[in-house]
């Protein structure tokens, strides 16, 4: 690059193995270089777990532990105001919270009870459904791990790879198999890449973490948009049913859409393909900045030409075929009572922000035992799907869920709210989520109880995104603010106008406005009343929010 006095220097290496070479660039390489992240399992069922936390070394602490889904949790009693002032080990706590990896979001009763007789015994009952499928536990001590390991592997589930530089939990359709509407069921796909790849140690290292989906359900309920590749069902005018791929999705502070590679895959081929892709990744990825080593910035870089030329030449060694482009919807998650193609039904309800407990768990599994139903999902949205009813059953079940506080008919504010962790366990937060989250709901459920219009209102406690605030008619991250006293109070950042499927953007942020968490129900209310006196028929939020002026939205 040419610099301001006329000279010119080397652009600086990327860190990208097939290029630059694989020397450590920066200290996170330098910790998977000294030591295989999955191989610290055996240290935490040999040494940590009877020696304790105070055994555990930084490098394992904060990184490795990671590729067997453990994170250390944020210290009770520090509140976000600390956040970006106090050093990682100010921070943590002594306990940890855990992933359990769900695959497709598909959970048998037994997987079900399992689960929440570890939150009960080990979790202090804590349990959160995430919108990347997975229940997250909290409070899990060190010394506690392996039984809990050998609970979750006894029953077919794992904390695997839940964290850290490698693939994630695989995304499918929560109704994958059993709905009505189903283009292809992408289950199988998902089954083999996890017996082929799972714990492969040549995707133990990539540059960061890489996320996937599959789902062949035309709702598009897996959020492809924002996955780092994702397959989604489409009929070829010529060959069928398969799927349309897409790769370099991605939020956090430097959002990108995926962009499509124009190609058609075929159910079987999905493994295959999917492995190629992610091997780019390992050795394309940029690994010298760790702010840049998501597959998004490869992807805008290269364009989606020259990765699916990079992708065929050099990985699969064979032509993609070309197909069509997904049919945009509008309603995505599977909030509801749906029949399915075999005379039964789904039921899905809405947890508020995903928030659960190992008894409500159970309760769950009974009351599903109960409708006749032998497994429920996880969705994308912090949602939960109960299949396999029978129709004189449904009620019943409805009913049993409310109680539960899982509803089957919740209000749009209730069903169009997420949550991240926030600061009661996350070490970035600067906010409470949960908890204002789901206040916020009950008020504007009081305020508005008629309300029929969709809203959706994602609540994040750090830039990171994890509760996909860029893409939400409302999205909300957590800040520092000062309230009217001039005191340092929690506050969020207003974004407005996101969303996914047709016209996917990223919406606009309402410059200048540093909102106090305390007057975000005021602030909402009075958004979302000046949108209903200025809609233009049936016009989404959305749409509305972006061409509102700046008057309308502060």
């Amino acid at each position: 690059m040419t610099t301001t006095t006329g000279s010119t220097r080397p652009a600086k290496a990327h860190g990208q193995w097939a290029i630059d070479g694989d020397a450590p660039l920066n200290a996170n390489e330098v910790m998977k270089r000294e030591g295989d992240g999955l191989a610290v399992r055996e240290r935490v069922e040999s040494i940590y777990s009877k020696q304790g936390f105070d055994s555990i070394p930084g490098d394992d602490l904060r990184g490795r532990l990671r590729w067997w889904g453990l994170y250390t949790q944020r210290k009770p009693g520090i509140d976000g105001g600390r956040t970006a002032q106090l050093e990682p080990e100010e921070l943590e706590d002594s306990n940890f919270l855990m992933r359990v990896r769900s695959d497709g979001g598909r959970l048998s009763l037994e997987q079900l009870r399992t689960i929440a007789n570890i939150s009960i015994e080990f979790a202090q009952d804590t349990a959160d459904v995430t919108d990347r499928q997975n229940i997250q536990l909290h409070w899990i001590r060190i010394e506690d791990v392996p039984e809990i390991w050998r609970r979750l592997e006894a029953v077919g589930l794992s904390s695997a790879q839940a964290c850290g530089d490698v693939p994630r939990v695989i995304l499918g359709s929560p109704v994958a198999g059993v709905a009505v509407d189903e283009i292809i069921d992408g289950t199988p796909a998902i089954e083999e890449i996890l017996q082929r790849f799972l714990l492969d140690p040549e995707l133990a290292n990539l540059p960061r973490k890489f996320k996937s989906a599959i789902s062949g359900s035309p709702r598009l309920d897996v959020a492809h948009e924002i996955n780092d590749i994702s397959f989604v069902g489409v009929v070829h005018p010529e060959h069928g049913p398969g799927f349309d791929l897409w790769v370099g999705g991605g939020l956090s502070t430097n959002p990108h859409l995926a962009v499509r590679l124009g190609a058609w895959v075929a159910l079987a081929d999905i493994p295959d393909v999917w492995h190629g892709v992610v091997s780019i990744f390992r050795d394309y990825g940029y690994r010298r900045l760790r702010t840049k080593a998501r597959l998004k910035f490869l992807v805008s870089d290269w364009g989606a030409e020259k990765f699916r030329e990079v992708l065929e030449t050099e990985y699969l060694h064979r032509k993609l075929v070309d197909g069509p482009a997904p049919t945009p919807t509008i309603q995505r998650d599977h909030v509801g009572v749906f029949a399915q193609k075999d005379g039964l039904n789904y039921v899905g309800a809405a947890p508020t922000v995903g928030r659960l407990s190992g008894q409500r768990l159970l309760a769950l599994a009974d009351l599903a035992q109960a409708a006749g139903s032998d497994r429920v999902s996880l969705t994308a949205d912090q949602k939960i799907v109960v299949v396999n009813v029978a129709t004189d059953r449904v009620e019943a079940l409805a009913a049993g869920l409310s109680a539960i506080g899982l509803e089957v008919y919740p209000s749009e504010f209730r069903r169009g709210t997420m949550a991240c962790t926030g600061v009661e366990y996350c070490k970035l937060a600067m906010t409470n989520t949960k908890d204002r989250a789901t206040a916020l709901v009950a008020e504007l459920e009081t305020r508005m109880p008629t309300n029929a219009i969709p809203l959706a209102v994602h609540v994040n406690g750090c830039p990171n995104s994890c509760a996909r605030i860029q893409v939400a008619d409302i999205g909300l991250k957590g800040i520092r603010a000062l309230d009217a006293d001039g005191n340092d109070v929690e506050g969020f950042q207003i974004h407005l106008g996101g969303r996914l499927g047709q016209d996917s953007g990223f919406g606009r942020t309402v410059k200048g406005l540093r909102l106090p968490a305390n007057d975000l129900p005021d602030y909402v209310e009075r958004v979302f009343n000046r949108f209903i006196a200025e809609r233009d028929g049936e016009e989404a939020f959305s749409t509305w929010a972006l061409r509102a002026d700046d008057e309308a939205i502060r």
